[in-house]
């Protein structure tokens, strides 16, 4: 192969390449604007699979104290947001057992959580590595709502469906009453529930 043709041959290469990470790559311009609060607050809850919950231990020695731990979370399934987030639990779960003495918890996801803050060269710290804050209750769905909830959760996190039966796994949701959104510089911003379940990522 002459050099002209090798040279061509290596360009073409190249150029797929970057065609093909550039297809990948996450891309700013889906994220709503930073002045749309509510979108980008339905947005990150929609983009990640979980995030850290808070809740007032009711174990020694750090009773009465926030303990944060980490579950699977899901709004429905992918495209199709519902803005509620939907958890799968068992009472075997420390954290689970605070909530049954207090039900009340905090939930932060983080688009850290998203391959978009690493691509950006965002730190996860960064206020434009969008993350939001959700406060409220966690609470058992009822049973109308309980093959909405396993769909949500089920097409986000497959493994679930094999997870042991003798734990008793039942669905629960997020019942939410505030949150704060951070995604721009000027500092956190509020979000009614209202404003919330209105938007459209």
């Amino acid at each position: 192969m002459s050099r002209l043709g090798m040279f061509l041959s290596w360009g073409v290469s190249v150029l797929c390449l970057l065609l093909l990470s550039w297809e990948v790559r996450p891309s700013a311009a889906h994220i709503p604007p930073h002045n749309e609060t509510a979108r980008v607050a339905r947005y990150v809850a929609h983009k990640c699979d979980w995030g850290a919950l808070a809740t007032i231990s009711s174990h020694e020695p750090v009773r009465g104290q926030p303990f944060a731990n980490v579950f699977s979370v899901s709004d429905g399934p992918r495209g199709q947001s519902s803005g509620v987030l939907y958890f799968y639990l068992t009472t075997m779960e420390i954290s689970v057992q605070d909530l049954q003495l207090n039900a009340n918890a905090s939930l932060t996801m983080s688009l850290a959580q998203t391959p978009y803050c690493r691509h950006e060269h965002y730190d996860p710290q960064s206020p434009l590595c969008a993350h939001i804050i959700l406060s409220g209750s966690v609470v058992k769905v009822a049973d109308t709502e309980t093959d909405t909830a396993k769909l949500a959760l089920f097409t986000r996190h497959p493994e679930m469906s094999s997870w042991p039966r003798d734990h008793n796994w039942f669905f629960a949701k997020f019942n939410i009453t505030n949150i704060w959104v951070l995604d721009y510089f000027g500092g956190i911003k509020a979000v009614t529930p209202e404003e919330y379940y209105q938007a459209k990522p």
